[in-house]
C-alpha cells in the first residue's frame, strides 16, 4: 500500500462535470467520505480541476502545473474512485481526458493503475447510460491494469436527487456509494506492500 506523506494511505477521486458541482461530484464525495472513515486520506479531482487539464497530447514536451499535480497525486494513491456522468452512453470527455493523462505513468515502477483497487460510479438521467458507462469504466480500468471493485454504483439522476449537505433523496443510493468507498479501502491493503 502506498502511504501519503503523513503516513495515511490515499484514495483519489476523479469525477464530475464542467460548470458547477454536479450529481456526479456529490456521489463521488459520499464514496470518498466512506473511505475516509476507514482511515484513508482523500483527494478529489472534480469538474473544476479536470477543466484545467488541457487535452492530452502524448507528444507534448512539457506538462502544465495542473497536469503534474494530477499525475503525482495518482502516483501516491493506494486506491482510486472514478465517477463519470453517462454522456451519450459512455464516459464523459473530461473524465476520459484526465484518465488519458495517466499515460505519463507508463514507465513508473508501478505503471498506470497496476494492482490498484478502483471503485466505479456512473450517473445518468435514465438507466441505459449508467450500465454502458460502468462497462466502459471497467474496460478502461482493466486497460490500466487496475482492479475494479466488485460493486459499482449506477445512479439514475432522474430519480435520485443530491443535496448540498452530502445526502441524497434515496438512502439506498447513499449506502451504495458508501459501499464503493468501503470496498476500495478494504482492498487497498491487498494491492501492495507496507504502508
Amino acid at each position: 500500500m502506498t502511504a501519503s506523506l503523513d503516513g495515511q494511505p490515499l484514495v483519489v477521486g476523479i469525477g464530475g462535470t464542467i460548470g458547477g458541482v454536479s450529481s456526479t461530484e456529490r456521489a463521488l464525495r459520499i464514496a470518498l467520505d466512506a473511505a475516509c472513515e476507514q482511515g484513508f486520506r482523500t483527494r478529489m479531482f472534480g469538474g473544476a480541476d479536470m477543466a484545467r487539464l488541457p487535452l492530452y497530447d502524448p507528444k507534448a514536451p512539457t506538462r502544465t502545473e495542473h497536469e503534474r499535480e494530477f499525475v503525482e497525486t495518482v502516483r501516491q494513491a493506494s486506491a482510486l474512485i472514478i465517477a463519470s456522468p453517462g454522456y451519450h452512453g459512455s464516459v464523459s470527455g473530461v473524465v476520459k481526458n484526465a484518465l488519458d493523462l495517466l499515460e505519463e505513468t507508463a514507465r513508473d515502477e508501478r505503471p498506470y493503475l497496476a494492482d490498484m483497487p478502483v471503485g466505479l460510479i456512473a450517473t445518468a438521467y435514465g438507466w441505459q447510460a449508467t450500465g454502458s458507462t460502468i462497462a466502459a469504466l471497467r474496460s478502461i480500468v482493466h486497460a490500466f491494469r487496475g482492479w475494479p471493485t466488485p460493486f459499482a454504483a449506477a445512479i439514475n439522476s432522474q430519480i435520485t436527487k443530491f443535496d448540498d449537505e452530502g445526502g441524497a433523496s434515496d438512502p439506498s443510493v447513499v449506502e451504495q456509494l458508501r459501499l464503493v468507498g468501503r470496498q476500495v479501502a478494504r482492498f487497498a491493503p491487498l494491492a501492495g506492500g507496507e504502508a
